[in-house]
């Protein structure tokens, strides 16, 4: 049998549809390589077999049987675990959250059933999204596949090795300042950021609710078009979803890029960023430029605040988003269970015999349960960022940090605004380097915070960008390219994206 998972998902849900193949023969290919594999990867965080094969059989009884399937009939997804799924544990790679089992399932989820897809498993990532390297997981490192001593990239590591790995055919990965770019950068394959709003929110786990968005990641262009297709859409639990019409992403596929005005940011092209990265995006804006597309220089003023307004807006949602894991509703309890916490008030807690009694006040109880359990359910960089929301949000630091920071993300918008006035696109480097080896910038949370200087102001201006592979490094080591679009730009800039992937194929 040939090797299903290396299919494109275009390619696979044609074939299971006409009964070529089985939904349940590549769903048992993608499990064979999850054992052979994830194990020197740790991609995958939670995968129920038997259920993989019986949504896997499902749908060839459907197709046995006559009956209409979706567009990705059959084709094995991963998800990131930020992404509630009923019954198949949800915990955004945090302790704090293990054992949970969602009794329901997120919107993207429900719309990828409606598509007959078939849910493979839960994908490792940094800690509640917090981390640009998958080292931050409560459940070990997720690997880069390509070179198994470097970072796959966060904090959607999980998603984007699992499609290098091939040990899934599409994934879903979630987005709040680069969360599905640099993985897909660092991995060498397709992620797309869309425009705040258009996939909806209901059952994602928050970060950072200003910035959260869920989005496809895939091994090629036309593969990401056909997933946003399927999640994309207004709605009605999710408030800021957008009502607009969600096109045939697939439909303007191959329209070319003849004519297109392409912007590159001077900013993005500055101190700090690789020579070599430099060097391959160059020569990809060179082959825009050759396929038809008019380039020119654009100015981005305020994206040198832009790494410092996203650290505490996007600090300051998570301390107030992550407030109710208490260990009371669910969730971790502390290695006790709490017990010594859950004595009524005024319960005797002396010596049995002895009639000792301690009156412990509520809230100091309270306060050692809350204490225990965040303390030991949090990682170290989820403890980091709350403690920084709290600080910005904090009485007399409000206007100095927050308002301010609020303020100056308005202005980042702005010149995304203003730039589109003059440009249908810009392109840009996704990453300042290519995947880093595991360990080297862990203990610097500045250095890396900074390897979101190309992506954070994406997310803070709402709008929608792809990552792409555009060459490789001296190591072989994947580089990605970026392109951006205006709001609800998607469809242009997949038909950019795509135009290069095919112009660009060896």
């Amino acid at each position: 049998m040939e090797h299903l998972n290396e299919m494109a998902a275009h390619e696979l849900a044609p074939r299971i549809k006409s009964g070529e193949v089985t939904a349940e023969e590549a769903a048992r290919e993608v499990l064979r390589l999850i054992d052979e594999k994830d194990p020197a990867i740790n991609a995958y965080l939670a995968v129920q077999p038997e259920s993989v094969i019986e949504d896997a059989r499902g749908v060839d009884r459907r197709v046995a049987a006559g009956e209409p399937t979706g567009p990705l009939a059959g084709v094995p997804i991963a998800i990131k675990d930020a992404i509630c799924t009923k019954g198949l544990e949800t915990t955004c790679a945090s302790r704090i959250l293990e054992g949970f089992v969602p009794p329901y399932d997120a919107t993207v989820i429900a719309r990828l059933r409606q598509a007959d897809a078939v849910i493979v498993g839960k994908t490792n990532m940094d800690q509640f999204g917090m981390g640009s390297s998958n080292e931050n997981s409560g459940f070990g490192i997720c690997r880069n596949p390509l070179d198994t001593s470097r970072v796959p990239g966060g904090s959607s590591g999980g998603s984007a090795a699992a499609l290098a790995a091939g040990t899934a055919v599409l994934a879903l990965g979630e987005d709040t300042g680069g969360s599905i770019r640099q993985p897909a950068a660092f991995c060498g394959v397709v992620g797309l950021k869309p425009t705040y709003g258009r996939v909806s929110r209901y059952g994602i786990i928050a970060y950072g609710s200003s910035f959260d968005q869920v989005g496809p990641m895939a091994r090629n262009v036309e593969d990401c078009a056909a997933l946003l297709g399927v999640i994309a859409g207004h709605d009605a639990m999710d408030t800021t979803s957008s009502p607009e019409a969600v096109p045939d992403y697939t439909a303007t596929l191959k329209q070319g890029i003849e004519g297109l005005r392409i912007g590159v940011p001077d900013e993005y092209l500055a101190e700090g960023l690789d020579a070599t990265v430099k060097e391959s995006v160059g020569r990809a804006i060179e082959r825009m430029e050759a396929l038809g597309a008019r380039v020119e220089r654009v100015h981005l003023p305020h994206t040198e605040y832009a790494v410092a307004t996203y650290y505490i807006l996007v600090t300051a949602e998570a301390s107030s988003n992550l407030a109710r894991y208490d260990g009371v509703k669910y969730g971790y309890r502390g290695e006790d269970g709490g017990a010594e916490n859950n004595a009524e008030v005024g319960g005797n807690t002396g010596a049995p015999g002895t009639g000792a009694a301690t009156q412990i006040p509520v809230e100091d109880r309270l306060e050692a349960m809350y204490g225990s359990v965040r303390s030991e359910g949090f990682g170290l960089e989820v403890k980091r960022r709350i403690m920084l929301g709290t600080y910005v949000l904090s009485s007399g630091y409000y206007d100095a940090y927050y308002d301010k920071a609020q303020r100056v993300r308005t202005l980042i918008k702005g010149d995304f605004d203003q730039a589109f006035e003059k440009v249908d696109l810009m392109v840009a480097p996704t990453t300042p380097t290519t995947a880093f080896r595991i360990g080297e910038k862990i203990d610097d949370p500045l250095q890396m915070y900074l390897q979101d200087i190309y992506t954070v102001p994406i997310n803070l201006a709402g709008v929608p960008a792809i990552s792409l592979p555009c060459g490789q490094d001296a190591d072989g080591m994947p580089i990605g390219l970026q392109i951006i679009g205006p709001h609800f730009g998607e469809e242009r800039i997949l038909r950019a994206a795509y135009a290069f992937e095919e112009a660009t194929r060896p």
